[in-house]
């Protein structure tokens, strides 16, 4: 095994908890939503991730099917607007980067868009009109495309959001149907890297081979034998690249294996919960499960960090605790390593 591996990226999936006392149905409109975002990137910033996501505090369908699907914002249906293709969050985002600026450092990001597949089922379920499907795939792309022209901050890499993907049995489209709908979106991605974030490995192996993605998404915190899954070999001849899952994040699951061991409710005691929550998923432990994706991919691990969002932990307290893990973990490894 090499002694050595590429500089391991700490990037994070996306959504992130709202502040205390707050939810989805009671969310301030206009520029104090926009602190909110600015504020979440903030702690995710301070906390090491390398590439921070703008903090999915809006649904993830409606957030792009909404103005999709909007007869005022497209020149036909399903057709998007180049000049509506705008994510509001990225705007918070302008702001803190001209922050950075005053300071004498550039904002990068990675930006996460809600995948034409994942997109299409929420609306058509078990279905197989292919050319909606492209048609979706092509907005999704027109997203992308406008992101990348932000110029406080540098968009250095996207996620395309297929979390139903060899999941979900609505999804009936043919292998190929999927990859040419996932590389119309992903088009835009030239010169920057592209993740597919999966919730299976399933459908690993396929994704990397479509033109445009060259990273692949894995679960593999929650779930240490999806990398078993996914032959390294397939992704060397795709000039692919694996993103390892270190930390957890279904917090339930995670809290109801301790309430079981502990006998106890750890819901009804915050401190408890974390102090326990966080002996189990300790840095060290993280850095662990980063040195088995090492062990089975080696210069094949790009990218790192949480599983998934952090948008069902209870405090922003925690998910920056568990983001800040993270960076331990992962800089320890690359010391050890001497990445």
């Amino acid at each position: 095994m090499a002694d050595v591996g590429p500089d391991i990226i700490f990037d994070d999936i996306g959504s992130y908890p709202l502040p205390a006392r707050m939810s989805r149905g009671n969310l301030p409109e206009g520029e104090s939503y926009l602190e909110l975002v600015k504020d979440a990137m903030a702690q995710k910033i301070e906390a090491g991730v390398q590439r921070p996501t703008y903090p999915q505090f809006r649904d993830m369908i409606r957030m792009f099917m909404d103005p999709i699907e909007d007869p005022e914002r497209s020149e036909s249906p399903y057709v998007l607007l180049p000049e509506h293709a705008r994510i509001p969050e990225l705007s918070a985002l302008e702001t803190l980067g001209r922050m950075m600026e005053a300071e004498g450092r550039r904002l990068s990001i990675r930006v996460c868009v809600t995948g034409p597949v994942e997109l299409y089922i929420s609306r058509f379920g078990a279905t197989d009109y292919v050319d909606i499907l492209e048609k979706i795939a092509g907005s999704v792309g027109r997203f992308i495309e406008a992101a990348k022209k932000s110029r406080h901050f540098d968009v250095c890499v996207v996620s395309i959001d297929e979390p139903s993907l060899g999941i979900s049995p609505s999804v009936i489209f043919g292998d190929e149907e999927i990859m040419d709908a996932l590389e119309t979106a992903a088009r835009p991605c030239r010169g920057i890297d592209c993740e597919i974030h999966l919730h299976s490995p399933l459908m690993a192996e396929l994704t990397c081979a479509v033109p445009g993605i060259n990273v692949i998404g894995v679960e593999s915190a929650a779930n240490p034998d999806y990398l078993k899954l996914i032959d390294r070999r397939v992704l060397e001849e795709n000039d692919a690249f694996i993103r390892a899952g270190i930390a957890r994040t279904d917090i339930d699951g995670m809290v109801a294996r301790l309430n079981d061991r502990l006998d106890t409710n750890l819901w009804r005691d915050p401190e408890r919960l974390e102090r326990e929550v966080f002996a189990a998923e300790s840095a060290g432990v993280l850095e662990e499960r980063l040195a088995v994706a090492f062990r089975l991919f080696e210069d094949r691990v790009r990218y790192a960090g949480p599983d998934c969002g952090l948008g069902s932990w209870p405090s922003q307290k925690m998910a920056k605790r568990c983001l800040a893990n993270c960076s331990t973990a992962i800089a320890s490894f690359r010391s050890r390593r001497g990445i």
